[in-house]
């Protein structure tokens, strides 16, 4: 059977025309492109597979699409071919006659390879393309859009006047790490795409809205303003199954910052500065695990950059304050005690320490104002042995930060002798939270301390989640007890009176002085005489005090 010439150039030319014109071998206008030149060759079906290497060939591993389909083919008589692209993937074509049909000529044999050749040509670039679109769009693990896609989507509904229809919101799943240790890498991205698959239920039915990864447990979204709430809702925390027997389910929480999207916006990176702005606020510097952006919250991120520039001429200028504050012995009301607190005296004005303690604590910069406290407490102390006053023990915060400094014994320990300053008079309190660093970190550093003579306490106990690991594990010299414990509660008006006496009791039979702190009432000096503790700290006694007026206290104990 000869071809006609001119019918087939023609056909051929319509092909071109066509294919140029099509979005890829996934597109319903494929079957026309093909229609003319399959009715001259007398083909009736036409299957692609696609190899990502041509090995796989070989195990019969790869993803089939049909490109033509025109009546019914004779399965056992067809035309094959195997195209390798400059990527080493293979790209095979099956191509199948019509049955009761002649067989092919050699000529038609010959067009068949032409034609292979140029959907191979079409193809590979498609795949390409497509590739190419996937790198750079998609989050290959969890197999959701990036962070780069969310970009590209805000940039056209910025352009289409409609980004105001949306809010978006950039969160991190709390403690993830935590997971991954537990379950394992694999299993920890099966669960955090539950959580975002899950996510996508609460969006309408619509494109529109995603769920893009930025990286590790970190997340962008964008989605319509009605959502927002139910959104806010199910970042607070969501049970997630943890196998496939969906009989073990963890719970995911996550840290959020929203911004609903004005119409003043400009661009999509305006969005991920300001929704990174509120992730940032909630996750360190606020108890709120969601946070909205708004003007009053540019505002205090300008306060804690004013901070961080200021924090290094303040410290070298010295206007970080030593404050003291008083611990009394309630059988006789004698002071015994005293915590070091740190103010800041700026341009004749005290910035209080909610102001800058948690900025500094965002970076090691607190280090070294723990190091300045310590070094000016001991300064202190040894000024008042050397004029002969009667000196009590005052106790320094060490912040977390700390933790992972393998000198940290030795740098307290030589900032306490550098001022001769005899170790009993000295007491290193560490915050409770301290348990999310390196346990063996924390007990080296007690035991460590306990060996030289210098009193520990666990400061805010009760607050955490390990307080009887920390005091079954470690050998403190005293606890300081929150003053969440004095308060009575609506929901539990007995609870906090409850256990502040059984964490009392525990303490005293463990061999471990107690303290309350907060301590603001007569009622709440009763109670803790009514339950056997006799040492206390707070307003109702003294508000920490400049060092000039807590010497006059100091000079009390010598009358």
């Amino acid at each position: 059977m000869e071809l006609n010439a001119t019918q087939y150039a023609e056909a051929i030319d319509d092909f071109l025309l066509k294919m140029e014109k099509l979005s890829g071998e996934d597109d319903p206008n494929y079957q026309t492109a093909i229609e003319k030149i399959g009715s001259l060759l007398r083909i009736a079906l036409i299957k692609a597979t696609f190899y990502m290497t041509p090995e796989n060939e070989l195990n019969k591993t790869g993803e089939d699409f049909c490109l033509y389909q025109n009546g019914t083919a004779d399965m056992q008589r067809f035309y094959y071919q195997r195209e390798i692209t400059s990527s080493r993937n293979t790209i095979a074509y099956s191509i199948y006659q019509k049955a009761d049909d002649p067989d092919w000529s050699q000529a038609e044999r010959e067009k068949l390879q032409v034609l292979t050749k140029m959907l191979f040509v079409y193809n590979g670039r498609s795949r390409i393309m497509k590739l190419a679109e996937y790198l750079l769009f998609y989050d290959r693990d969890l197999k959701i859009y990036n962070l780069t896609y969310f970009k590209k989507h805000a940039e056209e509904l910025i352009s289409q006047n409609r980004i105001s229809e949306f809010t978006a919101c950039y969160f991190d799943l709390d403690h993830f790490s935590n997971v991954n240790q537990q379950v394992g890498i694999e299993r920890g991205n099966q669960i955090m795409f539950s959580f975002v698959r899950q996510l996508y239920e609460l969006f309408s039915d619509s494109e529109e809205e995603m769920v893009c990864r930025v990286g590790g447990d970190n997340f962008i979204a964008l989605f319509y303003k009605e959502h927002t709430d139910a959104i806010r809702k199910f970042l607070e925390g969501t049970e997630i199954s943890v196998d496939d027997s969906m009989q073990t389910k963890i719970l995911i929480t996550a840290s959020a910052g929203f911004y609903l999207i004005s119409d003043d916006c400009r661009t999509a990176s305006d969005i991920v500065d300001r929704v990174s702005m509120a992730n940032s606020v909630a996750k360190d510097l606020t108890a709120e695990s969601a946070v909205f952006y708004n003007e009053a919250l540019l505002q205090h991120i300008n306060d804690i950059t004013v901070v961080q520039n200021l924090f290094p001429k303040a410290l070298q200028n010295e206007e970080f304050l030593v404050y003291y504050q008083p611990k009394v012995y309630l059988k006789n009301y004698e002071l015994i005690g005293a915590e070091a607190l740190c103010r800041w005296q700026h341009e004749d004005e005290i910035i209080p320490p909610g102001k800058f303690i948690p900025v500094l604590e965002q970076s090691k910069a607190i280090c070294a104002l723990d190091f300045y406290m310590l070094d000016h407490v001991c300064r202190d102390i040894r000024k008042w042995l050397d004029e002969g006053r009667k000196v009590v023990k005052v106790s320094v915060n060490l912040s977390r930060c700390h933790f992972g400094n393998i000198n940290l014994l030795n740098d307290i320990l030589n900032t306490i002798d550098r001022h001769n300053v005899p170790h009993q008079y000295i007491e290193i309190e560490l915050t409770e939270t301290t348990t999310d660093v390196s346990f063996k970190d924390l007990k080296d550093i007690v035991f460590g301390l306990q060996a030289n003579g210098i009193s520990t306490a666990v400061d805010d106990f009760g607050t955490g989640y390990s307080s009887l690991n920390l005091v079954r594990e470690l050998p403190w010299n005293m606890i300081k007890i929150d003053k969440s414990f004095l308060d009575e509660t609506e929901s539990a008006p007995q609870q906090n009176r409850v256990m502040l006496k059984h964490i009392i009791a525990m303490s005293q039979e463990m061999g471990i002085t107690s303290i309350v702190e907060g301590v603001e009432t007569i009622e709440h000096v009763k109670m803790l005489k009514e339950n056997n503790c006799f040492l206390a700290q707070g307003f109702c006694f003294d508000r920490p005090l400049p060092k000039n007026i807590f010497e006059n206290r100091l000079e009390q104990l010598m009358a």
